[in-house]
């Protein structure tokens, strides 16, 4: 076990670990904040069923398994579309303006989409996951304890570093949807693509996980960013 880590004392501890975590969480109220914030090296169960909670956790392997064909694909439909030459237009809003875009723009709109992507993710992780939720209400602490509190408590449990499939399905599809209001049809793709190809690196996996930090920053940095700031 990790020095940095408690070891869980089940007879004296908050919560009952025999059982299925998530929904428990939201009674320790005013103690939640000091319990999550106490790491432990050991996996945490979140569901009762099975199913949902084998759709809760994830092998870092399974995430270029299933996303990296989509991104290819895309990409691929993304560069031909703009190599047709045709003007695209802003159909979302008007069907009076259209402007041309050549296929060598492709890669430019793939980077971009990876810096919104990478982007959204920092903000959504700064600034709405490590929010405290009021000690007074119990859903917001258990929603807290689903989206991240669980990553807190248990830092070095790997299968849940990445986003499942399921559940990143719907942020996916969410993404899919803006791009292509804001942007033409190929472009919107093409920088959609971008934002999926910088999930599929996932760049928060490895800014997490001791393997590789420890590797490349250290112990004194890797206890930072488990222990202060995850």
């Amino acid at each position: 076990m990790d020095a940095r880590c408690k070891s869980v004392d089940p007879e004296n501890d908050l919560v009952d670990w025999n059982k299925h975590l998530l929904w428990q969480v939201g009674h320790l109220r005013e103690k939640y904040d000091e319990w999550v914030h106490q790491p432990i090296d050991r996996p945490i169960r979140l569901f009762y069923s099975d199913f949902v909670e084998a759709c809760s956790k994830t092998a870092r392997y399974v995430v270029p398994l299933v996303w990296f064909p989509i991104v290819i694909i895309f990409s691929w439909y993304g560069y031909s579309k703009l190599a047709e030459g045709k003007k695209l237009g802003f159909t979302s809003f008007t069907t009076e303006y259209s402007i041309p875009v050549h296929k060598y723009f492709f890669p430019l709109l793939f980077l971009i989409g990876m810096f919104l992507w990478s982007l959204v993710e920092y903000l959504i992780h700064w600034y709405v996951v490590h929010m405290n939720p009021p000690a007074r209400n119990y859903y917001l602490i258990t929603l807290h304890f689903m989206l991240h509190g669980q990553h807190h408590k248990s830092p070095f449990d790997g299968s849940r570093l990445v986003f499942p499939p399921v559940p990143a399905s719907l942020t996916v599809g969410l993404f899919f949807a803006a791009f292509h209001l804001l942007a033409p049809g190929a472009v919107g793709n093409s920088i959609f693509v971008g934002g999926l190809g910088g999930h599929v690196m996932m760049i928060h996996y490895y800014l997490h996980y001791r393997s590789c930090m420890g590797r490349l920053l250290g112990r004194k940095l890797l206890q930072t960013l488990f222990l202060d700031q995850c």
